[in-house]
């Protein structure tokens, strides 16, 4: 059963939201130290093998090391139920440089969605199940072929 309203939850997923933007002041607060990510990733390694903060704030900082101008919309969402939170979001960026392989040029405009389940307990984070349609992203940069070839956005 969730000890919180969905309106603190959804409160909740905006202070996640700022992460992503680069706000890390508060991720002691709403990050629990055991957080575990379940993602797929492209290198096969295990999502889940390094916890707590140290898990998700490095790979924010490559993402934000590989692009500029970031925004990140939440198209649908966050729905709540329970001690759950799910949303559908977007991000766009400009790319600056240094994602293997990729043949875009630097500032080239990119967009890439995903889907996020979020668990909540105490009021920190404590899961994230995260579907990224980071194939998406690489094609448009060049990094590898899409279904009709490099895309241009």
């Amino acid at each position: 059963m969730a000890d919180h309203t969905p309106d603190q939850l959804r409160a909740l997923h905006h202070r996640w939201s700022e992460l992503w933007r680069g706000d890390f002041s508060h991720a002691g607060e709403i990050l629990d130290p055991d957080f575990v990510v379940h993602q797929a990733r492209p290198d096969g390694s295990d999502s889940e093998a390094v916890t707590g903060p140290g898990r998700l704030l490095p790979e924010i900082e490559q993402t934000m090391a590989a692009f500029g101008d970031i925004t990140v919309t939440v198209d649908l969402g966050p729905l709540v139920d329970g001690d759950l939170i799910s949303a559908r979001w977007t991000m766009r960026a400009a790319y600056t440089g240094g994602i293997p392989r990729a043949t875009a040029p630097v500032g080239t405009k990119i967009s890439f969605s995903g889907n996020d389940i979020l668990r909540v307990r105490d009021g920190r984070f404590v899961e994230y199940w995260t579907c990224t349609d980071i194939l998406d992203g690489l094609s448009q940069l060049g990094a590898i072929s899409g279904p009709n070839g490099p895309a241009h956005h």
